[in-house]
C-alpha cells in the first residue's frame, strides 16, 4: 500500500489520513459531495472544491469476498464492498471484522482505520451494530 500515488488533487485527503480525519471533497458552488478527489465537480464542474469532515457512516450497496491474493500484503480471504456514506457519495473499500458468510446488503457500517508502513491511514469499515 505505500506505493498509492499522491498528487496534488490527492494530497489534502492523504494528508487528513494522517490524523485519521475522514474528509471528502465537496463543491462549494454547488453543494455536490464527491469521492474519489478530483480537479473538477463531477455535478457541476466547479474547480471551486474544499475537503470537508464527513460522519463516517455509511451502508454496504454491495460486496465481494477477494480469494486470491492480489498483493503480499492483503492475504486473502477479505471483503471489499462499495458503501454509501451518509453524505451520498459512494467509497470502493474494504470491510474488516466480520463474518463474510453472513448478508451484508444494506448493513450500517463505520468508519475504521487501517496503519500504512509511511503514516498514512487507509479507511476501511465495520459493521454497526444498532445499540
Amino acid at each position: 500500500m505505500n506505493d498509492v500515488p499522491v498528487d496534488e488533487v490527492s494530497k489534502p485527503w492523504w494528508d487528513a489520513t494522517v490524523e485519521k480525519r475522514f474528509v471528502i471533497q465537496r463543491c462549494r458552488a454547488c453543494g455536490h459531495w464527491q469521492h474519489y478527489p478530483r480537479a473538477l465537480c463531477t455535478g457541476c464542474g466547479s474547480t471551486d472544491l474544499r475537503f470537508d469532515e464527513v460522519s463516517g457512516s455509511g451502508v454496504v450497496d454491495t460486496y465481494t469476498q477477494v480469494m486470491r491474493a492480489v498483493r503480499a500484503d492483503s492475504p486473502p480471504p477479505y471483503v471489499v464492498a462499495r458503501v454509501r456514506l451518509a453524505e451520498g457519495p459512494v467509497l470502493l473499500t474494504r470491510l474488516i471484522d466480520l463474518d463474510a458468510t453472513e448478508d451484508l446488503i444494506d448493513r450500517a457500517v463505520r468508519l475504521a482505520w487501517l496503519p500504512l508502513p509511511d503514516g498514512r491511514n487507509l479507511p476501511v469499515f465495520r459493521l454497526h451494530e444498532e445499540r
